[in-house]
């Protein structure tokens, strides 16, 4: 029944619908109705509203519970969004940021540094036509903002120059091109080693290090080229020969039409290609000579960047990478050393190491914290004894238990189951059969002996399957260790050594953790050791930067407020 409807017959809509709230609804539509028919019916409203009051009471008897009906709300009042409109506005530059933002330390950080090295590249100059160069202080400035905030990208960065407060600030609310950014990274890369020394000097002036303890450890980051891009000799020199042939085509007449930016981009990729290509095949010579005659074939180099290797990661698999060695200093966690390598360990790493922390602060370290990745090492244990430092690291046994069970050696017929007799230098293995002294071999801080049994007893043994299975007969090495290795061994048993150990992790894996994941450098944005070694000091320059903020600036603001 329709609103209209209801007035025509109001007992009878009273007694179908008994529901005040739903004539209140019909009345009010009739209430807004225009058309002229409101005038004709306006005396059967009051009739039934009329109506409706005497019934009010028979209602509340009569009436069953039934469903409420929904609540009507008003509709919502929102402000309109009018992207039409332009907007003009006065921007004060020095309300961007706030006092403490990071940005304004750094800046303040960068004025201390001194430019000369950077400014001698510059072209540009008083006088002479040309375009202005930018001040090499707000490119450093930038860079480091950058990598403070986990951007490592040239484009990236240069976006941000546009809407970024902190950018903003640092370039006046100028755009600054990703190339010129670049350029900056790589082309500097030689003067950044004397721009983190000098850092040190002020780090180390405002007694943020103090080059008692330092820890040393490496960590692999992953190279810019995919796990396919290795090639034997054989692939890469026919690569090779289609990049030189491409190249000698781009140097004749286009056959089709294309701008003169395309072209010039299009050669410049190919002769890039065909660079990377002779350098790896370089590499790849040069690790063939490194390597045994039988090896060689099995040689494989990446095409994209040559020398990255492969190395294992921290989650078991495998990735072409670069180990990057860093040295902390243990009182503030200050890098004071940083390089990179291509070795898959870090047993050869010590030396270069604490050599490199020693031309970065002019002092040597009184204590050297490393992991068994470089105490395997002998020779290193005997360097740093001669140098007078006391190196602290786990006692590493190169007979390891996997090695013999590789060999198929039982646990029952492990060397420490053979019995020495110093009378007649023998051994007795657990069949009680004599193994004599047949070799003395000098190695690298101790000296190895070994012991061999005769063949026609091991060919005899019952136990011959789990004493030596694959290799008869058996040999057994007794190690002597130099005096310096020996007495490191006898400190590592105290429990003050083992206390100091503790403290390893915390001092030196704290940079790599800081790095990879507050700055983002997982994986190197450049190719070639080089580069990729100045991709890492940045890295390592933004993060002593960032500890100088922590340690001085914010504090002196503090003191000055």
């Amino acid at each position: 029944m329709n609103c209209w409807a209801a007035l025509h017959a109001p007992q009878q809509f009273i007694q179908t619908f008994r529901d005040r709230v739903v004539w209140t609804q019909c009345v009010r539509m009739i209430a807004e109705d225009d058309s002229p028919r409101k005038h004709e019916e306006s005396f059967r409203m009051s009739e039934v509203a009329s109506l409706l009051g005497e019934k009010r009471e028979a209602f509340q008897v009569e009436e069953k519970p039934g469903p409420v009906p929904p609540k009507l709300e008003p509709a919502k009042r929102l402000k309109p969004i009018d992207r039409s409109q332009s907007f003009w506005g006065a921007i004060d530059i020095e309300k961007l940021i706030e006092e403490d933002h990071p940005a304004r330390g750094i800046w303040a950080m960068v004025n201390q540094l001194d430019m000369t090295r950077l400014e001698q590249k510059i072209k540009a100059v008083e006088g002479r036509a040309g375009q202005s160069s930018l001040d090499p202080r707000l490119l450093m400035a930038l860079w480091i903002y950058g990598y403070s905030e986990g951007i490592s990208s040239a484009r990236e960065l240069s976006r941000m120059c546009e809407y970024e407060p902190g950018c903003q600030w640092l370039t006046g609310m100028q755009g600054v091109n990703y190339h010129t950014l670049a350029d900056f990274r790589v082309d500097h890369k030689d003067e950044l080693d004397g721009i983190f020394v000098e850092v040190l000097g002020l780090l180390s002036a405002e007694g943020c290090i103090e080059m008692k303890r330092i820890a040393q450890d490496g960590t692999k980051v992953k190279a810019q080229a995919g796990a396919n891009s290795f090639r034997r000799e054989e692939r890469v020199r026919q690569h090779l020969q289609l990049a030189r042939e491409q190249v000698e085509a781009m140097g004749s007449p286009e056959s089709e039409e294309f701008s003169q930016r395309v072209i010039q981009a299009r050669k410049r990729a190919s002769r890039e290609k065909k660079q990377r290509l002779e350098e790896a095949l370089k590499e790849l010579e040069q690790m063939q000579k490194a390597r045994a005659e039988s090896e060689k074939a099995q040689v494989r180099v990446s095409e994209t960047d040559p020398e990255a290797r492969v190395m294992k990661q921290p989650d078991g698999g495998f990735a072409p990478s670069y180990n990057v060695q860093i040295c902390t200093d243990a009182a503030n966690g200050i890098i004071v050393g940083v390089d990179v390598t291509q070795a898959g360990n870090d047993c050869d790493q010590l030396v270069n190491g604490v050599e490199r922390v020693e031309a970065n602060t002019g002092q040597t370290p009184e204590q050297v914290l490393v992991d068994g990745g470089y105490t395997m090492k002998n020779s290193n244990i005997e360097v740093m004894a001669e140098r007078g430092i006391d190196l602290n690291g786990p006692v590493v046994e190169n007979n390891s238990e996997a090695s013999l069970k590789q060999r198929g050696i039982q646990p029952e017929f492990y060397p420490d189951k053979f019995r020495y007799d110093q009378t007649t230098d023998t051994f007795t293995c657990p069949a009680d059969k004599a193994l004599k002294l047949s070799r003395i071999h000098p190695c690298e801080g101790r000296i190895e002996y070994s012991y061999r049994a005769s063949a026609t007893d091991c060919r005899a043994c019952p136990f011959q399957d789990r004493c030596c299975p694959k290799s008869s007969p058996r040999m057994v090495v007794r190690k002597e260790d130099s005096p310096a290795v020996k007495a490191f061994r006898a400190k590592m048993e105290t429990e003050q050594a083992k206390q100091l150990y503790r403290t390893r992790a915390q001092i030196a894996e704290f940079p790599h953790a800081w790095i990879k994941e507050k700055l983002g450098l997982r994986r190197f944005r450049l190719r070639g050791r080089q580069k990729v070694r100045a991709e890492a000091v940045w890295a390592c320059l933004t993060y002593n930067i960032q500890q100088w903020l922590r340690l001085v600036w914010r504090q002196s603001l503090q003191a000055a407020a």
